[in-house]
């Protein structure tokens, strides 16, 4: 019974509480929306093997391109409605628990690159960081406002490249198709003069519809979860913990601003910290 309540009272929530990947920042300089394919929606895509799984429906390429360089820390944030960066919102919303997984991919032209058709590595993921209680990576995401922060590979090839920030959302996953995929595309440039290419994926292809991380039922304790694609690239995904997980921001909140820039940032410009 209490399975059957907590779905459905999911099902009631899930309009309200979808999200999209919006906004970048680089060392803790925030880029806003400069480099970021926006969703057409903040609705999610619910099939593997479509398309729109890469960088979302109907997400239009921008003009601008960030520069980031190998080692930086890159930090994506996820709000529910365009353009709100409050905190005092939930950045999903809805109990919509899951994993959160950051790929990259190199293309020749970061503006104009298709998604489905690019090579893609994964450069971060977070899954359930404590089983004691369960505790989700968007639950974390939630105490940082939004933000999550990974680090750039230090010896990838120069170049253009798409940075892909997903959040798969659980709560209505045990039936087959009900995983709920929220991400975005962000065109970057990354310097450096590394030459490592990493193994990759595609998208579509990467995930199956009955992958065990995506075809789950949550509402029952998970003392172990295995996150969805393949295992990042040098670095390691967080362990279990079995005792509970801290639910203090890394973030600082209290600097969180409230517009967004839409031009990418001049070099120099001075940054406030990480998630």
């Amino acid at each position: 019974m209490l399975v059957k309540f907590a779905v459905a009272a999911s099902l009631v929530a899930s309009a309200a509480a979808h999200a999209t990947f919006q906004e970048l920042w680089i060392n803790g300089v925030d880029q806003g929306s400069s480099c970021v394919r926006l969703p057409a929606s903040n609705s999610p895509v619910t099939s593997v093997s479509t398309s729109d799984i890469a960088c979302n429906a109907n997400a239009a390429s921008s003009q601008g391109v960030c520069e980031v360089m190998p080692g930086d820390e890159v930090t994506v944030e996820m709000h529910q409605q365009p353009g709100d960066r409050s905190c005092a919102n939930e950045a999903i919303g809805g109990a919509h628990y899951g994993p959160i997984n950051v790929y990259m991919a190199k293309v020749s032209d970061a503006t104009t690159a298709v998604g489905s058709s690019a090579a893609w590595f994964k450069v971060s993921e977070m899954g359930l960081p404590s089983s004691n209680p369960d505790y989700w990576a968007t639950e974390v995401l939630n105490d940082n406002c939004g933000h999550y922060t990974f680090t750039v590979p230090s010896d990838i090839a120069p170049g253009n490249y798409l940075i892909r920030a997903e959040v798969i959302a659980l709560h209505v996953a045990s039936q087959p198709g009900g995983a709920q995929f929220y991400m975005s595309c962000f065109q970057i440039n990354v310097g450096g003069s590394g030459s490592a290419n990493p193994p990759t994926v595609s998208f579509p292809g990467a995930y199956s519809a009955s992958d065990p991380g995506i075809l789950i039922n949550i509402y029952e304790q998970l003392n172990s979860y295995e996150i969805p694609g393949p295992s990042p690239y040098a670095t390691s995904s967080p362990t279990v913990a079995t005792t509970p997980y801290p639910t203090t921001a890394t973030w600082n909140t209290a600097l969180q601003p409230s517009t967004v820039p839409t031009v990418v940032p001049t070099a120099g410009t001075k940054g406030i910290g990480k998630a």
